[in-house]
């Protein structure tokens, strides 16, 4: 898949309270870079080209290539027969005490690449040599003056999942507005494909933000899903930062007590509208914006879809033969046994009906 992105994930935003990792990136279909959110206005009218911003983080002429080097790369065994061995549930056997949400939107477009993305991360690092991931990067990294970059966290049927809300701002008709920005190699719209992944990933960040504002969220949920210690003491420079801009903390456990009363209390609006901005990675040029329809009753049935991979209840899916495109651009092409499995039953069907 090509690269595609938040601005939080390229700026590796981590946060201390909960993170052990930021949301990993993935490379889309038809995008050149990875995927933001930002403003229209500050970004995809200016002049400023991307070889301009980039200055100074230019490639160096023995850029790595990713499709030469994955082509190398085979896991030892058989996947299938591995995972079979191991008897953990996926968030087990992968370490994860949450899920990001870019986890779900990866899923959205092919979940066997996400297990192969797990499994085989040397290959998942190789594409952030590519030019024109960092090139987005840098495009990405250059779009400012709004409030951004916003964490949102909860639980959520059950599993704790983690979030980066590219840009909130009130609208011109005073409604409070959620924007994701989505950076295109092209100067085209997505496929329907991926514009669905996208309109998951903003529906989600939505009933993440509207929990945490009502007070759904709680210092217990938080604490048993990350396995944080409350009671850890801050060191005097917090301390001496917490007493500066006016806080009385002591503990870990004070700070999250302090943030989930100001959460609550601060009489902040729900979420009115969802907008996706389309950006032409080459000259940060607007192509298009998109709203998008908040659908509760589907985001749950997607969640409960997505989860029961998690959750053990069943085997990674890749995609449907009718959407056999998107392996032309995956990494893990090459080695997929989803994909084998898939062409030995066409093949085997295409057999069956010259026979009849």
């Amino acid at each position: 898949m090509q690269p595609e992105l938040s601005d939080a994930e390229l700026l590796a935003l981590e946060s201390d309270l909960f993170c052990t990792e930021c949301d990993r990136p993935e490379l889309c279909e038809g995008d050149d870079d990875r995927t933001s959110k930002r403003s229209t206005e500050s970004c995809c009218t200016g002049q400023e080209t991307v070889e301009d911003i980039c200055s100074g983080n230019k490639q160096s002429s023995n850029q790595l290539n990713v499709s030469e080097q994955k082509s190398e790369v085979r896991p030892e065994g058989s996947g299938s027969k591995r995972r079979k061995q191991d008897e953990r549930i996926p968030l087990e056997r992968f370490g994860r005490k949450y899920l990001n949400v870019t986890d779900l939107s990866r899923q959205a477009w092919c979940e066997q690449q996400v297990v192969y993305g797990l499994e085989l991360p040397h290959i998942e690092q190789l594409r952030e040599e590519v030019p024109v991931v960092k090139a987005g990067s840098c495009l990405h990294l250059a779009r400012g003056e709004r409030v951004r970059e916003l964490p949102v966290f909860g639980e959520l049927e059950g599993i704790f999942l983690v979030g980066v809300v590219d840009e909130l701002c009130y609208n011109s008709k005073g409604e409070l507005e959620l924007r994701e920005l989505k950076t295109r190699g092209q100067r085209t719209y997505p496929s329907v494909a991926q514009r669905k992944s996208h309109q998951l990933q903003v529906n989600i960040y939505k009933l993440l933000f509207e929990a945490m504002i009502k007070g759904q969220l709680n210092k217990d949920t938080i604490t048993h899903h990350l396995c944080l210690r409350t009671e850890q003491p801050f060191s005097s420079e917090i301390l001496l930062h917490a007493q500066k801009v006016g806080f009385t903390i002591s503990t870990f456990g004070d700070l999250l007590d302090l943030m989930l009363l100001n959460l609550r209390y601060a009489e902040i609006p729900n979420i009115d509208a969802m907008k996706i901005e389309y950006c032409y990675q080459a000259d940060a040029s607007l192509i298009g914006t998109k709203e998008v329809n908040f659908e509760e009753e589907w985001v749950k049935s997607e969640l409960k879809h997505y989860y029961s991979f998690w959750r053990g209840q069943r085997e990674a899916k890749g995609v449907d033969i009718e959407e056999a495109w998107k392996c032309r651009s995956c990494d893990f092409a090459d080695i997929c046994e989803w994909r084998q499995s898939k062409a030995e039953e066409a093949t085997q069907k295409n057999q069956a009906n010259r026979s009849k």
